[in-house]
Formats: C-alpha cells, structure tokens, sequence
C-alpha cells in the first residue's frame, strides 16, 4: 500500500463513487454467506442511500484518490431506547488496505455523525463465520448481544 493513513481522506459518498461502492460490496458480499451480489440491485440500494443523506450517511476512506473503503448507517426508531438507533449497514475496507486504521476511522465518523443526529445506539450485522471482522468489532469497542437476525423475503426477485 502506498500512503499512510494520513493520507487517507474519508468524506460522505457521493453518486460518482457508485463503482467503487459497487466493487467494494462485491467484495464484502463475497465474505458474507447470506448475501449474494447483484450488481443492479447494489447501485440501486446505494443511490437510495445516497438520496436521504438526513437519515442515512454513507462514507468513503478515499487514499490516493481510491476509494479503498467505506460504511453507511441508518436511522431508525427504537422503542427499547424511546429514540433514534442506528443501523450499520455495510462496513468495509478493501483487503489489502486492512490493519491501518481506516475502518476505525471510518467507524469513529460514523459514531459522530450518529451522536450530532441525535442517535442513542448503533447495532450491526456480520457473519457468525468472520472471525476477523468479530476480532475488529470487538477491539473497537463492540459487544455481542443475545439477539439474532432473522429475516423473510417478499419478492420473488430477493435472493
């Protein structure tokens, strides 16, 4: 890797980055087992992203004028905290800029954005079978809960 770590510029998103968004997903959807990559259904999910920037917040670690990592968060309401959670979405650096603290950083500007939009907590998902990332959630901070994901499917397209 050339540059340091500051050399890295991390910024929210905007339409143009959508291809190094997109390549940064496939890369992330090739590590999680209960997500398949579709490109078409990626860059829609991130221009909606990228349309409410009130309620969601997409960020990019940009080095070298490459975007080599990125995060996006979502508000929503949580009754057992009787305010606005937040949901971490996709977290991700590129392979072989991992270990330099760009995901931290770029966690570290989500948990801000998250606190200046009035956010009490932030929650996540990652695969059970990801014992790097677990490593790197836990070393910055994050603790297992009881819960686990569950999910259904509406469309005959999903998955």
């Amino acid at each position: 890797m050339t540059g340091n770590l500051q050399d890295v510029i991390i910024r929210k998103a905007s339409v143009p980055d959508i291809d190094s968004l997109v390549e940064l997903l496939e890369e992330l959807f090739s590590i999680e087992e209960d997500f398949v990559f579709d490109e078409q259904k990626q860059r829609a999910g991130l221009l909606l992203m990228l349309e409410a920037q009130d309620e969601r917040c997409v960020m990019v670690a940009e080095l070298n004028k490459k975007v080599v990592g990125m995060c996006s968060v979502q508000a929503v309401i949580s009754t057992a905290e009787g305010c606005l959670a937040g949901v971490i979405e996709d977290m991700i650096v590129s392979k072989k800029y991992r270990g330099k603290g760009i995901g931290k950083s770029l966690l570290e500007l989500m948990e801000a954005w998250s606190k200046e939009k009035g956010i009490a907590r932030l929650q996540l998902l990652t695969d059970k079978n990801n014992a790097a990332a677990l490593e790197f959630y836990k070393r910055t901070g994050w603790v297992n809960t009881q819960l686990i994901c569950l999910r259904k499917f509406f469309s005959q397209n999903v998955r």
